[in-house]
């Protein structure tokens, strides 16, 4: 579109009166008045024609950008049942996400890993939907039902009603035995199903919010750490029921059981930031111990007059952290061998190999804090 001149623009203003002839008085005074205005107006018109490109041209990317799904199908790949591209979210000042681009490819099970503090919680509830991205944008496929399991289901149970009254509310039309039935295939069965909720404990209540998430039939399942405050039964049992689930499936969890048996893709998620890891749960805790390897090798005794002042005072501190560490793993591993020891383990060789794969992980680990704990205490004696 053209811009208009002010000589074009002049005759076409509505409500303006004819052009005074160049010998009246006053001619002088009209004329930069009326050229401001015109030009004030031509302004106004090559604005308005800009805002107007641009807004044509944003529409137009969306469209592109919201069919991206499509055209990849069409060159024979399955698109994605999420993509992220370039997400962003800030909690007040602090940059929670950062330049986010990850795809959710139907059927897979994701497993987000990373430090604690890294974002794996809020990339997972920004995939859920329940943070709004700062920047960027996410592209879902058609028919996309997601189910999220986080604590704040378990706090949202009505303490003075049933697992069955719950499930009822989902689905007022269905037979009251097949939602019986349901219910007992989550370990609801008899008075624990009609029984108050207010009874059950951590780890039951956050069984029958699975339930009823899962009755929905989700084709995206989302869980924040689900094993937390889990019995190990239970944890058996979700570990069980995850592997049969058909949907896809994006996990947080610092269950090593769980991780190992149901996860196909890990990625991980650092300073806000995503990268899909090419390996599986050993490769990355490889990795973990590789980066953490200088830390535990022997520290050169230091001679006491060249100490800090701070420096006893924060080497103890260091060894009673090293020592409450060590008495966790230690607390984990007698765990698992008790696990081990079980006569009924033998008869699960893949229960057994997972469990075998843990032992020797916790073993290496206790032996790293072991040896640091060991030249901290030399460096502390001298």
């Amino acid at each position: 579109m053209t811009n208009p001149s002010a000589d074009d623009a002049r005759p076409a203003t509505a409500g303006r009166a004819p052009a005074p002839d160049p010998g009246q008085p006053g001619q002088a005074q009209r004329d930069p008045a009326e050229a401001a205005a015109v030009q004030a107006e031509a302004a106004a018109a090559q604005a308005e024609t800009a805002a107007a490109d641009a807004e044509a041209a944003a529409g137009q990317a969306e469209a592109e950008f919201a069919q991206a799904p499509v055209t990849a199908a069409a060159n024979g790949d399955q698109p994605p049942l999420l993509r992220l591209v370039g997400v962003g979210k800030n909690f007040g000042p602090v940059r929670a996400l950062t330049d986010v681009n990850l795809d959710v490819p139907i059927g897979q099970v994701t497993a987000l890993v990373g430090d604690n503090g890294a974002g794996k919680s809020t990339l997972i509830k920004t995939i859920a939907g329940v943070l709004p991205p700062l920047d960027g944008s996410a592209v879902v496929n058609k028919g996309l039902v997601v189910g999220y399991f986080a604590q704040h289901q378990v706090e949202m149970l009505r303490d003075d009603q049933s697992s069955l009254w719950h499930l009822v509310r989902l689905a007022p039309k269905v037979r009251e035995q097949e939602l019986r039935d349901y219910l007992g295939s989550f370990n609801f069965p008899g008075e624990m199903a009609t029984g108050p909720v207010e009874h059950f404990s951590g780890g039951e209540k956050a069984r029958l919010a699975l339930a009823l998430i899962v009755w929905q039939r989700p084709n995206l399942l989302l869980l924040d750490e689900p094993t937390n405050h889990l019995d190990l039964e239970t944890r058996e049992a979700l570990t069980v029921a995850l592997a049969q689930f058909e949907g896809t499936l994006v996990l947080v969890s610092h269950d090593r059981h769980l991780l190992r048996a149901s996860t196909e893709q890990l990625v991980i998620v650092r300073e806000g930031r995503v990268v899909a890891f090419d390996g599986d749960l050993d490769d990355y805790r490889a990795s973990l111990l590789e980066r953490a390897a200088p830390a535990s090798k022997p520290i050169p005794p230091v001679k006491p007059t060249a100490r800090k002042a701070g420096s006893k005072k924060n080497l103890q501190s260091r060894i009673q952290r090293l020592e409450e560490q060590m008495k966790r793993l230690g607390v984990e591993i007698a765990a698992v061998e008790a696990r081990l020891g079980d006569p009924a383990t033998y008869g699960d060789g893949e229960a057994y190999k997972a469990l075998a794969a843990d032992q020797a992980y916790l073993r290496r680990e206790l032996n790293q804090l072991e040896t640091e704990w060991l030249a901290r205490q030399a460096e502390l004696e001298n």
